[in-house]
């Protein structure tokens, strides 16, 4: 699976990990000198975070399969952690537009949070989720989502409380598999669908 990284502001972020990595250095000697007064684990723990999470602003991730863009993610912040399984971070909010074969727009997505998962290939997104197909209308709104690009045809998963908003109605349940364009979407618990009068809906 291949992707683009497209860092808006490339210099201002190597001088900022230039100069984070002397803020680690000095940390990391206060810390030795400290240690016979504080817990060896809590030092390692401490030297641990400070060393290993680096920081991104305004970013934009562009997602390619056979040379064509088929996703493009931009955040205004973005924080890779070094830990034992390495994972990015991305606490303030995520956008994501989809594209299709022809590279026009299908659907959109946007979170309050989502966490990259590199070791499983796996996009955990929670918080005020919004997920929208553009020639449909149909509009998913929930609380936790995973994305996962290995799963062709059901990319979008969840077992958490979830309601869809189409032209004509809202279907609330629990428990959802859906299309990366979100054409295609399967409620596993669906509660009964609520007819909503046409004039309450956007146009």
């Amino acid at each position: 699976m291949d992707y683009l990284w497209y860092l808006k502001s490339f210099t201002l972020l190597q001088m900022s990990f230039s100069y984070k990595k002397i803020l680690a250095a000095f940390l990391t000697g206060c810390l030795f000198l400290c240690a016979c007064e504080n817990d060896e684990n809590e030092v390692k723990k401490l030297n641990a975070k400070s060393l290993g999470v680096e920081e991104a602003k305004d970013i934009r991730i562009i997602f390619t399969t056979g040379g064509n863009t088929k996703a493009i993610l931009t955040s205004p912040l973005m924080l890779r952690v070094q830990d034992t399984v390495p994972y990015t971070e991305f606490p303030k909010m995520i956008y994501v537009d989809f594209y299709n074969a022809e590279q026009k727009l299908e659907s959109k997505l946007k979170a309050n949070y989502a966490k990259y998962k590199e070791s499983r290939n796996i996009v955990f997104m929670k918080d005020s989720i919004r997920v929208i197909n553009i020639e449909k209308g149909d509009t998913l709104y929930c609380q936790e989502l995973y994305w996962d690009r290995s799963r062709t045809g059901t990319e979008f998963y969840t077992d958490k409380p979830v309601r869809i908003r189409t032209k004509t109605q809202v279907l609330d349940g629990t428990g959802l598999d859906a299309s990366q364009d979100f054409k295609n979407w399967h409620i596993t618990y669906p509660r009964g669908p609520i007819k909503v009068p046409a004039s309450q809906f956007p146009q």
